[in-house]
């Protein structure tokens, strides 16, 4: 086994502990879970613990790509350059502040305050936190050069952590073999027969020492699938009747749109050996749409016993009363809404996600309505473990609405991509786009009551509210699209 470990000065812990935090994050997961009313997903362990926790039903990231929102969850802040909403943001930014005295994450954060921090997988961007190419050597640099006691990854036959990232059974990966492959594989093989199989045995390792240690510990585990492609043991795929499997409930574009809105699904298409590529043109047929459905759903299910076995362990070592359980998707994705097989829109199905917190003292079994971002997660950790936040957060605690106390929530979240600016309320999303030439239409609102999958823009029938929903854009657009008109 190949570890990769970042070991560095530890400050000197509190006498008195706090509670321990598990973070889970699971990359690409929407609210495609038995807890969000999908019928036909398997996954009791990841409903178990919305069934122990908060389940917050409208979650939204701030931006639909892998490395710009893990950046706003760990900061968060909203995105204040252009750098802010792409994968590089780790590597082009926050590891070049490594000298800074700026706390650079919550993870740093309670680092600061006596914990032990360990990652195990992908939490910032890099599948290790060490920042190189797909196709290159592992790297030395670290996304986050401040914020861990160690960085683990268990790279199995993979021998990179991208490869890793990317893997199929028996060892092989989509950058060596010139992704000359399907979108999806059903090997027969164990759970440790993928990466991550081979995660979850490195965190229970993990867990059981960080169980013996004085001072609290952040274990932060991230799961790489049900990111593309879609690969997992055959046994997941076999919980399905594919039958049973739904399509989109809105496969069409949207009426009175641009269609620069959308792309074409080169995140899928990229696998060359795919029956069918996605376009704006038409939606794939039925059957292939069914089978990729399935493998996103057999993915699931995967990361789900994983997660399950985690929850067991945690269960066995006593920690389960005094543990806060953060359970993490981040971003969504469309499975064939409005024609797209990928993230990289400011639709709803892109920017909604999964999120459930369950925390010692908090009501069990609830579910939570109120519009929350990811960038509330690092005031809501302060909260629950009774620390005073840093005055820059963008975002607000979320324990008043864990305790259910009716305060007077904001009910705004923002989303930045595409040259756009995106803001949800509890009843409508508007989206600005800043695109040259002010190519028409560059407004998009959508009525989440009326209009829930987001079939037609309603800007020009609702100018007063466009109005009214311009001024909050107004109040999250830091200028980041430096060349708007």
């Amino acid at each position: 086994m190949i570890l990769i470990v970042s070991c560095l000065k530890k400050p000197k812990a509190k006498e008195a502990k706090q509670h321990n935090i598990l973070f889970i994050a699971i990359d690409d997961l929407r609210p495609d879970l038995g807890i969000y009313n999908n019928t036909v997903v398997k996954s009791p362990n990841l409903d178990a613990i919305g069934n122990e926790g908060v389940v917050f039903n409208n979650h939204f990231v701030t931006a639909p790509t892998c490395g710009a929102s893990r950046a706003g969850l760990l900061t968060g802040l909203l995105p204040r350059d252009s750098i802010d909403i792409t994968n590089e943001v780790f590597s082009e930014k926050i590891a070049k502040q490594k000298d800074s005295p700026k706390t650079e994450s919550f993870v740093h954060f309670l680092r600061q305050k006596g914990y032990y921090t360990v990652g195990v997988g992908k939490i910032s961007h890099s599948p290790d936190g060490l920042i190189y190419g797909y196709g290159d050597e592992i790297g030395t640099e670290w996304e986050l050069p401040k914020s861990w006691d160690e960085m683990l990854l268990d790279l199995g036959n993979w021998g990179t952590g991208w490869n890793s990232f990317f893997a199929y059974s028996g060892g092989k990966n989509r950058t060596d073999e010139n992704k000359n492959l399907k979108p999806y594989e059903k090997a027969n093989v164990s759970d440790e027969g993928y990466p991550d199989g081979l995660i979850l045995k490195t965190a229970l390792k993990k867990l059981n020492e960080l169980s013996e240690k004085k001072e609290p510990f952040f274990l932060g585990v991230g799961f790489f699938k049900p990111h593309l492609p879609f690969n997992s043991p055959k046994k997941y795929w076999d919980l399905y009747d594919r039958n049973q499997i739904k399509t989109s409930p809105n496969p069409e574009i949207p009426k009175n749109v641009n269609l620069k809105s959308l792309h074409s699904s080169h995140e899928l298409n990229q696998y060359k050996k795919g029956e069918e590529k996605a376009s704006l043109q038409k939606p794939l047929s039925e059957h292939y749409s069914k089978k990729l459905i399935h493998a996103y759903y057999a993915s699931i299910s995967y990361i789900d016993n994983q997660v399950g076995k985690l929850m067991t362990e945690l269960e066995q070592l006593g920690l389960s009363d005094n543990t806060i359980i953060i359970l993490w998707g981040d971003h969504g994705w469309h499975l064939g809404d409005h024609r797209i097989w990928g993230k990289h829109t400011l639709f709803e199905r892109s920017l909604k996600s999964t999120f459930i917190i369950k925390a010692p003292q908090i009501k069990k079994g609830s579910k939570v309505n109120e519009i929350v971002s990811s960038i509330d997660l690092y005031p809501t950790l302060m909260e629950l473990c009774g620390f005073s936040k840093p005055n820059r957060l963008d975002g607000q605690s979320l324990v008043p609405l864990l305790k259910f106390q009716s305060p007077d929530w904001s009910n705004v979240a923002y989303s930045y991509y595409n040259r756009g600016i995106s803001v949800r309320n509890e009843r409508f999303r508007l989206t600005k786009y800043f695109r040259e030439n002010e190519e028409e239409p560059n407004i998009e609102l959508y009525d989440h009551i009326n209009d829930p999958n987001e079939t037609t823009n309603i800007a020009k029938q609702e100018p007063m509210i466009v109005q009214k929903l311009l001024k909050l854009i107004d109040q999250g657009d830091f200028g980041i699209y430096k060349n708007k008109n």
